[in-house]
């Protein structure tokens, strides 16, 4: 394959909310550079980028995807990512690896939830962007609207308009370039094929309007260009260019453009300006990390004979092709059938072939260097977030911190004795999705599957079927109560006897029963004197208690925070044993718990919601009537920082909840906190319903 300099590529990726046209972007881009021969349509299914089944059904991005193409002398790698929320995650480890972000809007939408998202996304990783308005050939669309609703979002950076519509709606046919003052009309064919026009009369006035406004901005960033605008009203094309590359490089000026992707208007403009403002590999400076060994800061600059080092940003796993690990090179070079070293875990790998993606398929080129993304197969131990590098010069990059799960049902198999293959598959499944976790809750027994939201868990169990052959129910999962005690109850005494002809059973404990503070767990004291109790039996006595703990005499739940005295007790020379010894524990520990005033106890989640400053009134009120405790609340930029206690009973359903009553722009995350005493009137429901629960399993 065609060999290109570092400061000939582009590493580019398309963000926004979802149903904005990121992806329909891509298939023109990729069809008007020749490297597809066909316009991929979303909703005909014959998209490019969008190849997975759930994908496919659904009509949306569900995974980062990649391809490439190569546009007036330069090669561009390009990843087209999801932009609904459940599948956000993808999009923030592609900005990640990415040099330039076209954030995508809808001229007749605006800004949404999402692309605030990704805008954040890109001051996290300081990305370079250019806006585009997308679908300009629909009912409402605006141009200068939509970049007037940008500018408001984000003020932090002058949104410029580089090019000016030519009609509107169903009459959109084109856009006016307003540098080169070019007009570019469209072909009504789809084609993508257009004739260089003079600026039509009625246009030129506007367009004379935004020229100069586009220049104010740009003269800014060049002291020596401003004073020479100021003095003669005038700067060449270029270098206002110059400019414009310089500003968006450094952050502050986001060029706009706009088109629509469907009717291929609008492409071959974004495709120069990518060229012209977004900064090369050898541009973007150097990646830092750490020394893995020391713990030192490590720099590598983006030179092809300097130490190799990647970041794996994405796996993908599948049962037959095995696994692909995608990587971004930051400096040196790879050759395939070579040895790569993984500095994270310290591990040698093989490398057979590498690859350039084009969405599924996958074209080998046998070399990587500084700015390449590609992808590696069938590595045994690389995952995502790993870095390799150079085994004498080791550096780790920081791994990218991905959205947490919010929302966990649980899992049972459709088919007798597939568990273990439940977990496994699953595992395979985290390996490309790190955002999705699985546990197994001790106490429940049941296998938990947490996600991002509630479509992420669905895919998710389609993946496991599709891929896998795994089929799986989904439930609510059962909350982990507890039982303890809050009185203290002396001198229980229980004897065991039981006589059946021939030897016996014989054994009788006395104990004293007590609270210990919350999360205390259990404490056993052996307080024998004398000789009543052959010590021998002792540890038959604390074996049924803690079998005694595993189900409590409210509901079953098992019991904690409970400290026990063994102090005397009576035994028989021939019929005591250690089965009756833990008989009659059992059965005292049983007694003692119903008569020192036995409670239930709940989990408590510690809860932080991100929700923006209109909707922070009712997002309280909810957390109260699902018995929250707000602990506080911080300002962060436009939005408030919530920090909660709540019953975990309270938030198996929130996810829905809180999108609802924040239009989706609220988030939040949870960690299991403490326990606390359920309040009466509740505990009695819950204590009800175990009972029901127990006559039906009987």
């Amino acid at each position: 394959m065609k060999r290109f300099e570092a400061s000939q590529i582009r590493n580019i990726g398309t963000f926004g909310h979802g149903g904005e046209g990121k992806t329909s972007l891509s298939e023109a881009i990729l069809f008007d550079t020749g490297e597809n021969s066909r316009l991929g349509r979303v909703d005909d299914g014959s998209s490019v980028m969008d190849f997975e089944p759930e994908e496919i059904n659904r009509k949306i991005s569900i995974s980062a995807s990649l391809s490439h193409f190569e546009w007036d002398k330069h090669k561009f790698h390009i990843i087209d990512t999801p932009g609904y929320a459940n599948f956000i995650a993808e999009a923030k480890a592609s900005m990640r690896v990415v040099d330039g972000a076209v954030i995508v809007i809808g001229g007749n939408s605006g800004v949404k939830v999402q692309t605030e998202t990704v805008w954040r996304y890109a001051n996290e990783f300081g990305v370079p962007r250019i806006l585009y308005v997308s679908k300009m050939d629909v009912e409402r669309a605006d141009f200068l609207k939509a970049v007037e609703e940008v500018r408001k979002a984000f003020p932090s950076q002058s949104v410029v308009p580089v090019v000016l519509p030519i009609g509107s709606q169903g009459d959109f046919k084109g856009v006016v370039d307003l540098i080169q003052r070019k007009a570019y009309l469209y072909r009504e064919d789809g084609s993508g094929q257009f004739d260089l026009k003079d600026v039509p009369e009625d246009l030129k006035g506007e367009m004379d309007r935004l020229r100069e406004k586009l220049i104010e901005a740009v003269v800014e960033m060049d002291d020596r260009l401003m004073e020479k605008y100021l003095e003669s009203g005038e700067i060449s094309n270029e270098e206002i260019i110059q400019c414009l590359r310089k500003g968006t490089i450094e952050r502050r000026l986001v060029p706009a453009l706009c088109g629509s992707s469907i009717r291929n208007i609008g492409i071959q403009p974004l495709l120069e300006y990518m060229i012209a403002c977004f900064p090369s590999p050898l541009e973007r400076g150097p990646a830092v990390g750490k020394n893995p060994k020391t713990g030192e800061s490590e720099i590598r600059e983006p030179k092809e004979d300097g130490p190799f080092s990647a970041f794996v940003f994405k796996t993908i796993a599948d049962p037959f092709a095995g696994k692909l690990n995608l990587f971004r090179v930051y400096s040196g070079s790879i050759h395939a059938d070579s040895v790569v070293y993984n500095s994270k875990k310290d591990v040698k790998e093989r490398v057979g072939q590498i690859f350039l993606l084009e969405g599924k398929k996958q074209k080998p080129v046998g070399f990587a260097a500084v700015g390449d993304i590609v992808a590696v197969a069938k590595l045994k131990e690389t995952t995502t977030g790993d870095t390799f590098s150079d085994e004498k010069r080791p550096i780790v990059f920081e791994e990218t911190k991905l959205p947490l799960p919010v929302i966990s049902y649980a899992l049972t198999p459709k088919t007798k004795g597939d568990e273990d293959k439940i977990t496994s598959s699953l595992a395979r499944i985290h390996e490309e999705d790190p955002t999705m976790m699985v546990s197994r809750d001790e106490q429940t027994g049941e296998i938990l599957l947490s996600g991002v939201g509630q479509t992420h868990v669905e895919v998710i169990v389609e993946r496991l079927k599709r891929k896998f052959g795994v089929e799986v129910n989904l439930s609510v999962p059962k909350v982990p109560y507890k039982e303890t005690i809050r009185g203290t109850k002396t001198g229980v005494i229980y004897r065991h006897k039981k006589q059946t002809g021939g030897r016996g059973q014989f054994a009788e404990v006395h104990f004293d029963i007590s609270p210990l503070p919350r999360g205390a767990g259990f404490e056993f004291e052996n307080a024998l004197t004398g000789m009543n109790v052959p010590r021998n039996f002792v540890p038959a006595v604390e074996k049924g208690i803690a079998e005694a703990m595993q189900s409590g005499v409210l509901a079953g739940y098992p019991v904690v925070d409970v400290k026990v005295r063994f102090y005397d007790g009576k035994s028989h020379e021939v019929d005591s044993s250690e089965m009756a010894f833990k008989i009659a524990a059992i059965m005292a520990f049983k007694k003692g718990v119903q008569e020192a005033n036995p409670v239930l106890l709940e989990p408590i989640m510690k809860v932080e919601v991100t929700a923006p400053d209109e909707n922070i009134g009712d997002v309280i009120g909810d957390l109260n009537s699902r018995r929250g405790r707000v602990l506080g609340v911080d300002s962060r930029g436009n939005y408030q920082v919530i920090q909660a206690h709540v019953p975990m009973a309270e938030m198996l359903k929130y996810a829905p909840d809180l999108n609802s009553k924040t239009g989706g722009r609220g988030t939040f995350t949870m960690e299991f906190s403490h326990y606390e005493e359920v309040p009466a009137q509740m505990s009695e429901k819950i204590i009800a319903q175990a009972k029901k629960d127990k006559e039906k399993e009987g």
